[in-house]
């Protein structure tokens, strides 16, 4: 595991940003699996601002998203879909046919399961799988549980979350109770996987999955089973962790 630890949110979208445009300068072609959430927004800014650059190219590219809420269509502006469009695909030259949300729409949870996991299949694999955090460490909408679930599934979200997310809603009953999302062995299939991290309420939630046993109970401490893993985090996301100097670049 490589651990960059940066001094502010802005240090950490820039880092961030750079890992992910390596990969694509490295394979123009690749898939990417991307996140949602306030943690990613600068990242997806930065990546904007170096196409408009001239820096980097997205034409060949595909990408597949974790998640996203059941019951809201894409043009709904608090799907992820819309999320995406208007945080990173309107603003570079990726072909929205290549990018990939789990259909909201589709109440059939088989159906709508199914369909995610064979387009990663058809892609041949997620070759960089973009993460935040939780504060309780989820990852996508896995949740604490007793169990790891392995492939896309419909879940059931918790109040933390519901609450946590209550802040991009008119209120905390207009937040959807229940979201598809890639299950704990789709996001480790990836070859690659680059989490960030940022502010004060996510620490003990890296502290607890990065250098903390591996449990269900934590959903994001499944990722230290992963071979090449990159965490990039502020200052204050990393205030738990006592010595982070020895988890530096592992």
């Amino acid at each position: 595991m490589r651990v960059y630890a940066e001094k502010t949110y802005d240090d950490m979208s820039k880092r961030a940003a750079s890992v992910i445009a390596a990969q694509v300068v490295n394979k123009p072609d690749c898939v990417l699996g991307l996140a949602t959430g306030s943690s990613p927004v600068g990242t997806y800014k930065k990546l904007v601002e170096w196409y408009n650059a001239g820096d980097i190219d997205f034409s060949q590219v595909k990408s597949v998203n974790l998640d996203e809420y059941v019951g809201l269509d894409g043009s709904n502006d608090q799907s992820y879909r819309y999320f995406m469009d208007t945080n990173f695909f309107n603003h570079v030259n990726i072909d929205k046919n290549n990018t990939y949300v789990p259909q909201g729409t589709e109440l059939d949870e088989a159906k709508a399961c199914g369909n995610h996991e064979a387009i990663i299949k058809k892609l041949g694999g997620v070759d960089l799988q973009l993460l935040g955090i939780g504060r309780n460490g989820h990852i996508g909408f896995n949740e604490p549980d007793d169990h790891f679930t392995k492939d896309t599934h419909r879940v059931d979200l918790t109040p933390s979350t519901i609450e946590a997310n209550a802040r991009f809603f008119a209120n905390e009953d207009e937040v959807p109770k229940q979201a598809y999302s890639m299950g704990i062995r789709t996001i480790l299939s990836a070859k690659k996987i680059l989490i960030v991290a940022s502010g004060e309420d996510k620490a003990e939630a890296i502290a607890k999955s990065f250098f903390g046993p591996i449990t269900p109970e934590v959903p994001g401490s499944v990722l230290q089973l992963h071979p090449d893993v990159t965490l990039v985090a502020d200052a204050a996301a990393l205030s738990k962790v006592k010595d982070i100097a020895d988890f530096k670049n592992v």
